[in-house]
């Protein structure tokens, strides 16, 4: 696959963020070149933070996932939209009572940032991917939204990719609420929003002109470098293929079929240097 970018523009980059669904692995699968790309920008001293929408699991369950994919990664390598979010609550609203609709996980990082959950008698409302969603609790959640609660959503994506195909995410639970409720959401942390674009420069401590996002996906992964200075690199290996790109307003900087060939190209361009 041939890049827009010339791939020698790979070498002034000083630090990847590395999306992981469908760029990394797909479902407990790891995808070609995954494995490679991380050990050679380790041996290259190149930060990588891996940075995920998915804010179903933490990142203390992203730690074992990769552990068991023959993966040691370690948990502060790793940024979940939910952990961005509930580092958002934390900034802007530490003493809020949040109606939390979400995994225990999620329920778990929330906790961590010594933030209260309380669906009973909330002042704000936060929806993430939430798997035990029943129609309880979307009469709840709808209700909420209704009454103008400040409303945040940890990450926009309309599907998640696993083997075979896709499962609904939260853009989905986000329109059946737009559509009950006429609301969207107010804040959205996830890619491509600045809320976790900074907080992932902050961790890997990488000014934005250096850093590249790598994903599969045009409208969160490719689209956090539209108005910054961050490059994007896209990988066909998950929701979006070549003949996605044409019609797309969003465009990455490079194309490649997966991290095998991210890899041998960020390899070559570093020679050149």
């Amino acid at each position: 696959m041939t890049s827009p970018t010339p791939a020698h523009g790979l070498a002034h980059i000083g630090g990847f963020l590395l999306d992981m669904d469908g760029t990394v692995y797909l479902s407990d699968q790891l995808l070609p070149g995954a494995a490679n790309f991380l050990a050679y920008t380790a041996q290259a001293n190149i930060p990588v933070l891996l940075l995920t929408n998915n804010s179903s699991k933490n990142r203390e369950a992203y730690v074992q996932k990769f552990t068991g994919m023959g993966l040691q990664v370690p948990a502060e390598k790793i940024l979940t939209s939910g952990e961005a979010s509930a580092q958002y609550m934390q900034t802007h609203a530490p003493d809020a009572r949040i109606a939390l609709f979400g995994t225990p996980d999620l329920a778990e990082d929330f906790r961590r940032y010594a933030l209260a959950l309380d669906v009973q008698n909330p002042d704000t409302v936060v929806l993430g991917f939430d798997m035990t969603l029943d129609y309880a609790k979307l009469v709840r959640l709808c209700d909420l939204v209704r009454s103008g609660l400040p409303y945040i959503a940890t990450h926009p994506d309309f599907n998640c990719p696993v083997t075979g195909g896709f499962i609904p995410d939260i853009g989905a639970m986000m329109a059946f609420v737009e559509a009950s409720t006429g609301r969207k959401a107010d804040v959205v942390i996830g890619k491509p929003s600045h809320h976790i674009l900074d907080l992932a420069a902050a961790r890997l401590g990488v000014a934005l002109p250096s850093l590249c996002m790598v994903g599969d996906r045009l409208y969160t992964d490719i689209a956090m470098g539209q108005g910054t200075p961050i490059q994007t690199a896209l990988v066909l290996s998950g929701e979006t293929k070549a003949g996605n790109l044409p019609g797309s307003p969003f465009k990455p900087d490079y194309v490649f079929e997966n991290l095998a060939d991210l890899t041998r190209a960020f390899q070559k361009a570093r020679e050149w240097q």
